[in-house]
This record gives structure tokens, sequence and C-alpha cells, in this order.
């Protein structure tokens, strides 16, 4: 059986949708109007992309409504990846949240901020120790039943909650942080349970955030004010010095071998052949167009090893 998201896309990438947040804050990346960003989700259409990955914590809901804009004429030339699981409350104060009366309700609002009649594949955001995986799975399964969701899938989980999770319904989809950087959970322990189990597997923070691709250093301190990385404790307090000195190490190499921290960062992922889509967000069309560009330039393998090893000592 081949697996899920090979059958429905020609390229190895999805668009993420955290890119659009524009405005709505949240989750996201910083301005960018509603205007450019249904051109930019058209534009990533035409250029061959069928998967786009979204949540209702993009942008407090403004990721979703605006693809369920951009597509509400091209239906069924998308594959939409939602999830639930990360809500919010009336002062924007984030909850992380698997109850299934909370996982239904944030389905319902997905659907209609989504302008569609069914999800093609529905996640669980991230794992929540307060409630079981199997109780959320029930609401999921009965929703799948029902024609609302075509697929199930878990974000961000564990080997015990993905057998937990078995027990109601089969997961078809993995998605967890994967890169250059950040690697070693995801490749030692995860991918040969998927193997066994035939799951696909997304990578989110495919770019780390921008560091793979020179957007970010050490030198850079402003981000809009709608941008996560402006406020967001997991970010401001993370120490990225080893990250940044292997990527001056691995430049003047990339340089030599007309290359781009792009090109390396998709490289990395794509050469394990348990990943089956990696997401990438983009803001303009430049950066769209550099995305679909750098798929056709992959570094060769030995290249690759080469720049592997000089990302090792930030690499965990």
């Amino acid at each position: 059986m081949t697996q899920l998201l090979k059958t429905v896309s020609s390229l190895p990438i999805a668009f993420g949708g955290a890119a659009i947040s524009g405005e709505g804050g949240g989750y996201g990346f910083g301005e960018i109007s509603e205007n450019a960003s249904i051109d930019l989700l058209l534009e990533a259409v035409h250029g061959g992309i069928t998967i786009f990955d979204t949540a209702p914590i993009y942008g407090f809901g403004t990721s979703e409504i605006r693809m369920g804009k951009a597509f509400k004429n091209m239906r069924e030339k998308v594959f939409l990846v939602s999830k639930c699981g990360v809500t919010w409350h009336e002062n924007k104060r984030v909850d992380m949240n698997n109850d299934p009366k909370v996982s239904q309700k944030m389905l319902e609002q997905s659907l209609r901020d989504l302008n569609t009649d069914f999800i093609d594949l529905y996640m669980v955001h991230w794992p929540d120790a307060r409630v079981d995986i199997r109780r959320t799975m029930e609401v999921l399964s009965k929703a799948k039943h029902e024609g609302k969701i075509k697929h199930i899938g878990l974000c961000n989980t564990n080997l015990d909650e993905l057998n937990k999770a078995f027990e109601i319904d089969r997961v078809e989809v993995v998605q967890s942080e994967f890169n250059l950087f950040t690697n070693k959970f995801v490749s030692e322990q995860l991918f040969p349970y998927l193997t066994e189990k035939n799951i696909s597997f997304m990578s989110w923070g495919t770019l780390d955030k921008g560091i793979i691709t020179g957007r970010v250093d050490e030198k850079r301190k402003a981000y809009d004010k709608s941008d996560c990385r402006s406020w967001a404790p997991w970010w401001k307090d993370a120490d990225n010095s080893a990250k940044f000195e292997s990527m001056k190490k691995l430049w003047p190499v990339l340089d030599q071998n007309h290359h781009t921290g792009l090109e390396l960062a998709l490289a990395h992922n794509l050469s394990y052949s348990e990943l089956s889509v990696a997401i990438c967000g983009a803001k303009s069309s430049e950066q769209l167009q550099s995305l679909l560009k750098a798929v056709k330039n992959l570094p060769k393998n030995e290249e690759l090893q080469e720049y592997v090893a000089l990302a090792k000592p930030a690499q965990k």
C-alpha cells in the first residue's frame, strides 16, 4: 500500500499556512495582506503544489479563512490539512486542549473557515497530558465516517500515543519538527515505527525558522509584531549560537558548489525515504519561486554528506 501523501502530490513539498497568518497574530511569521496571501496560494497551485497545511492557531483563524477564499472555486485541486488541539481564550491566551468537545468544536469551525464540506487530512496538533488520545480519536473517527474528514493524523506525537490512537482508528500521517539541526528523535525512533505501519511523514520546521536559509542569523533582532519570533519564549530564549556557527562554516562550501541554504534544507529532509512531504512557508512570490526552483537543484549525495558533517556539532 502506497503511503497517502505520495499519492496526492507530484512535488515533495507542501505550503506552510503559518506564513500567511499576516496581521492575525498567533503562530505566524509577519505581515502579509489578504490579497497578497490569496495570490500567493494560487501561484503555489499553478506551480504544482497541491498540499496546503494550516491550523486555527495560525493567525487565530486568519490562515484558514484565506485558504478558504483562495480555493473556493478549485477545491478539488488541493489537499487541505488542518488541526485541532491548539485553541485560545478571549484574551488570545493559547490553550493546548484535546478534549473531545473542544476537538469537535474546532473541526466545525475549521470547516466553516476553510469554506469546505470536508478536510482532506485532519490532525491532532499536540499531545495533551490531560486527555487520553483515544477519546480525541473517537471524535475524529466519527467525523471520518461522516465524511467531514478524509484521513486522520497526529502532530508532534510519540510512540505511546500512536499505539493508543491505533486502538480507535488508523493514523495515516504523522507530522513533526525535522530539519538539518533537529532530527534525532524522528530519525532514530519515529521513522522505524512509521515504516512498519506504512504511515506518511511530513516535516515542519524544515527551514528551522529561517536559520538554514540565512534569513535569520545572530545579527537579526527585529521581527514584525505579528511574527511569533518577536515574542515567543521558545524562540527568544533559545540558544541558536551553535547553529549559527555551523552555518558560517557551511556558506562558503555551499557557494563553491552553487547551492543555497534552501536547497540544503530540502536535500537533507528528502534524503530520508521515510519522509513524504516537507512543509515550507513562503510570504512572497520570490520566496515561492525560490522554493520551486530549489526542488529541482538539490545537492548530490556526496555534497550533502559534506554539508551534514559540518552541521553535526549543532544537531540534536
